[in-house]
């Protein structure tokens, strides 16, 4: 009786999808059991933990839910069985999988059964942030040779539309697909180069979760609410607080609302009929649907996904909190918490890429407000466990935020991951700041994490240092490599010195690296207050 119920109720939940109709409203009109975009066809579940599955029904509706492997791929089945609540909601885990196999999911409910088919299991990740993140293999170095040779079906890519609101959303539109010549031209390029590197290393099947948005601030990936009583956020959100009082944006969100509350009945009735659904309502562009307002993307790309089963989240973002850098050290920690927090998933791993060199390159030491965010970015890594950051000082374009070498970009942060998840005996972080000592009118800095130990790329000098006195005037230094964690750095213009700094500007000329090629963390000695200390 299932089967003959699923053939066609199945190309009617099909049909349906396609119209882009919420399924929490199907169920309530149909009395059908669904689940979100995120479960369907060619979906990658993460290996070796329980997975959760979650969806809609009827209240107090029996679910049951089956894992079995598809013929002669080996495997162990499963069964679980739920009741859903007084919301229709249901939720079941799966027993941990090994990555072998193809595997099938059964959905059943009191009226209906979801078949979801070519289910692998291996790693799956979340690739977000902004623009740099967004950024496709398209538009990156080599577009043409990359785009030909992506073939790995056992890669599998989904990405979530852009959505903002300060409506906590259950689902999107999207599905599962294939890593393909085709469907990989505009998906994420970190993305895709990161799991490459993952899947020929691991040899097992990626799942690539991408729902970065360009120009992205942070605060819009963090739940609105984390941000009431503290003092650093309070001009951001009294800002934000006048912008959301005009009447004619708020207009134009609540028209928009009603309008798309009436296409998606008409769509129900035009499918049912066997007609066209009508063109979906265009969402206004206002800031209040945009991707920098408190809490929109946490509700709109991030919240539909959470809970999932993932290994962890690659991220590259800053370039839109520069000018708040100061307030970064707070607000960044803040959300990957959060995420950790909503996820339940414990301290899953968190690794970033640091911001690149960018602008013109200046003659003399000047503050910098993207030189503050790396170093926001940077002070990270102390106050939360699990995390990683690539850092690309090298790697960058002047004019151009968003530098096509996405490739490098990938390994630096695959080497984290390679490294720290999957036990590989590999360098993996770039030499960062340990200590200092003056010794004779000379400053000795200490370095961590040096590998091979501490090198120089283009000239044998190192190049990038400036040095002050207690009267806080950088000028440019003298440094040479006495050790391979030690460098020397020293000026005859001051005698007395107190503080160094490394690669301190937009876009500095620096050298230093490890003898694996990772460049050295930018960084400074001093603590006086930086060009955003007082921007909020």
């Amino acid at each position: 009786m299932i089967k003959m119920i699923k053939n066609s109720t199945q190309q009617l939940f099909s049909a349906l999808a396609i119209a882009g109709l919420v399924f929490s409203v199907i169920s309530e009109s149909q009395g059908a059991v669904s689940v979100p975009a995120l479960f369907g066809n060619h979906m990658v579940l993460q290996r070796d933990q329980k997975n959760p599955v979650w969806g809609q029904a009827l209240p107090g509706e029996k679910i049951t839910v089956r894992a079995y492997s598809a013929p002669g791929t080996g495997g162990s089945d499963q069964s679980h069985e739920t009741q859903t609540g007084a919301d229709g909601k249901w939720m079941v885990h799966l027993d941990p999988m090994v990555a072998n196999g193809e595997w099938i999911l059964e959905i059943e409910g009191n009226n209906n059964a979801i078949v979801i088919k070519d289910v692998l299991i291996g790693e799956v990740w979340v690739c977000s942030g902004q623009s740099n993140m967004q950024w496709g293999v398209n538009a990156s170095n080599d577009p043409d040779l990359e785009t030909l040779t992506a073939k790995f079906p056992r890669i599998r890519l989904i990405t979530i539309p852009q959505v903002g609101t300060q409506v906590p959303q259950d689902d999107f539109e999207g599905q599962w697909e294939l890593c393909t010549p085709q469907t990989v031209a505009n998906f994420s390029a970190v993305g895709y180069f990161f799991g490459r590197q993952l899947h020929q290393t691991l040899d097992v099947p990626i799942g690539l979760i991408d729902n970065a948005w360009g120009g992205s601030s942070a605060e819009a990936w963090v739940r609105r609410d984390l941000f009431a009583g503290k003092d650093i956020y309070k001009p951001l959100m009294d800002r934000w607080t006048e912008t959301e009082k005009n009447p004619e944006l708020q207009k134009a969100m609540s028209d928009y609302e009603t309008n798309l509350d009436a296409w998606k009945r008409l769509s129900i009735e035009a499918r049912l009929k066997g007609q066209n659904p009508p063109s979906r309502p265009r969402r206004p562009g206002n800031q209040l649907t945009n991707q920098h307002r408190p809490g929109n993307l946490y509700n709109g790309v991030l919240r539909p996904i959470i809970g999932y089963g993932i290994r962890g989240v690659i991220w590259y973002q800053g370039e839109s909190n520069a000018g708040r850098a100061y307030q970064y050290r707070d607000l960044f920690p803040m959300m990957i918490q959060n995420w950790r927090d909503e996820w339940g998933q414990g301290n899953f791993p968190f690794y970033w890429v640091q911001l690149a060199d960018y602008q013109d390159e200046v003659s003399e030491p000047v503050e910098s407000d993207w030189a503050e965010l790396r170093e926001a970015q940077t002070l990270t890594l102390s106050k939360l466990p699990n995390t990683g950051e690539a850092v690309i000082i090298d790697l960058g374009e002047a004019h151009d935020i968003h530098p096509k070498n996405k490739q490098d970009v990938a390994k630096r942060l695959a080497r984290l991951a390679l490294a720290q998840d999957y036990r590989m005996d590999i360098v993996h972080r770039s030499p960062i700041y340990q200590s200092m000592k003056v010794e004779n009118g000379k400053i000795i800095v200490k370095f961590d994490h040096i590998g091979g130990g501490l090198d120089t790329f283009d000239v044998r000098t190192p190049i990038g240092f400036t040095i002050a006195g207690e009267d806080r005037k950088f000028v440019h230094a003298s440094a040479k490599i006495t050790a391979p964690d030690t460098i020397e750095v020293s000026s005859e213009s001051v005698t007395a010195p107190v503080a160094v700094r490394y690669a301190w500007a937009n876009n500095p000329v620096a050298n230093v690296q490890n003898k694996e090629g990772l460049p050295l963390t930018p960084f400074r000695t001093d603590s006086w207050p930086g060009k955003t200390a007082h921007s909020f």
